[in-house]
């Protein structure tokens, strides 16, 4: 019998070592988040179901869309990642997100009056983030200059040449920040405030992240950013801040899963993790600095850490997802036509408006007055009004995007933004000259 049992116990430890470990389970995740982000969500996760292997794949938010709707026929994907609530819509709409009834009673059902998942179900709010003014401390104390606390303060003189933004149209964070503002101010008051708030630009980068390194680094004072570009620079020991204007909006941001997932409860296990007190902890670290939507999350903050449900950001605008969906792309051809490929010529009228204005000072000349409020009228003037922007089939011309400044468009989109090309060159370029003239009567 022992004979019998030793042969038994050999051979059951034979076929262990001959038999190899179970397979690791994979998550397939697209995201736009950068990896100071998923890395400590990926290593917490793996460690908490070590038989789950975490692959990410990093995709801008507009090309994740594009590859999940490319894939959908034969879909590889559980879950997809990003900020822009805008673009989870795009999917929902395209029928490639699984409604999962996932819920944690810790986490309110808005924030800042823009409710904080999906009404439907398809996607859930896992983080939440402002839009604001992130400013170099070294830099304003060198050159003199006051710490803006509004947008319009960035308009005023003294920051001209010091400030620094993305072009809304390959940043979707950017386009949020442009979004939120023409929904707080109305369509041609919110133009008017990014024309002359421009003006003062030092740069249109490419991509987002380079407005941050910019004032990290000190070459640009200040950055139009959204929150977590500025709170994880300060936590990561750059001498710099950040403020949210009350003309801000708090949006979430989401992760939904992708309908077809290969691993869809894997994937369930995942967002459950992210809206777990234990995974909302990880947003509160140095490199990430994103602001929980769990409210239990907050027992545990480090100092000065915002909180958008105590009252302490003054967010005043209930951001509108339909609308800003609706209009994407007009916005942002709108704001590449009037802005960043127009800069020189902005930049030329708003200094030689704000020229006139210096010398005008207290004095009362009525024909330099009137001058300078048709020069301001010129440069603020828009080439296309609210109306025709929320045309249904006005925007629908507007399909192609640009990722790069160089990209080209094509058929009436192209000619439409010629001849708005046409019309701004020429305002800028007379509001310059009737500045100029007001200057001279001074």
């Amino acid at each position: 019998m022992k004979f019998l049992t030793r042969a038994l116990s050999a051979s059951a430890l034979v076929v262990s070592l001959a038999t190899p470990a179970l397979a690791a389970e994979k998550l397939v995740v697209v995201t736009s988040f950068p990896v100071t982000l998923t890395g400590p969500f990926e290593a917490a996760f793996e460690k908490k179901y070590p038989n789950v292997d975490v692959e990410i794949i990093n995709k801008s938010t507009s090309s994740g869309v594009k590859y999940i709707q490319e894939t959908a026929s034969s879909n590889t994907t559980d879950l997809f990642w990003a900020s822009a609530p805008d673009a989870f819509e795009v999917l929902k709409n395209d029928g490639l997100l699984l409604k999962t009834g996932i819920a944690n009673e810790q986490i309110p059902d808005n924030i800042s009056g823009f409710p904080m998942n999906d009404p439907e179900g398809y996607y859930q709010g896992f983080a939440a983030a402002g839009y604001g003014i992130m400013y170099n401390e070294r830099y304003l104390a060198a050159k003199k200059l006051p710490v803006p606390a509004e947008w319009e303060d960035l308009a005023k003189p003294e920051y001209f040449g010091h400030v620094g933004m993305s072009a809304p149209s390959r940043s979707g964070t950017t386009h949020l920040t442009v979004e939120a503002l023409l929904q707080g101010d109305g369509w041609e008051d919110g133009w008017a405030k990014w024309k002359f708030i421009a003006g003062n630009f030092s740069t249109v980068t490419e991509r987002s992240f380079g407005v941050p390194d910019g004032v990290n680094s000190g070459q640009t004072g200040l950055g139009i950013v959204i929150d977590f570009f500025g709170l994880a620079s300060k936590a990561s020991g750059f001498p710099v801040d950040f403020v949210y204007p009350s003309t801000t909006a708090i949006v979430p941001a989401n992760v939904g899963i992708v309908k077809n997932a290969p691993n869809a409860e894997i994937a369930a296990d995942f967002v459950k993790f992210l809206l777990s007190t234990e995974g909302q902890e990880i947003l509160m670290l140095p490199e990430i600095r994103r602001l929980p939507v769990n409210v239990d999350a907050y027992k545990n903050t480090p100092e000065g850490f915002p909180n958008p449900f105590d009252g302490s950001i003054k967010a005043t605008v209930n951001f509108d997802v339909d609308l800003s969906g609706q209009r994407y792309n007009v916005v942002n051809s709108l704001f590449d036509v009037m802005i960043t490929y127009r800069l020189n010529d902005l930049q030329k009228a708003v200094q030689a408006v704000q020229k006139a204005e210096k010398k005008l000072g207290s004095q009362n000349n009525a024909e330099a007055q009137k001058l300078i409020d048709e020069a301001r009228a010129l440069i603020a003037a828009m080439p296309v009004d609210k109306a025709r922007a929320h045309d249904p089939e006005f925007v629908a011309i507007f399909k192609q995007k640009r990722k790069a400044a160089t990209d080209v468009v094509e058929g009436r989109q192209a000619q439409i933004e010629q001849q708005w090309d046409a019309e701004v060159v020429a305002n800028y370029a007379k509001a310059t000259e009737l500045a100029d003239r007001a200057a001279s009567l001074l």
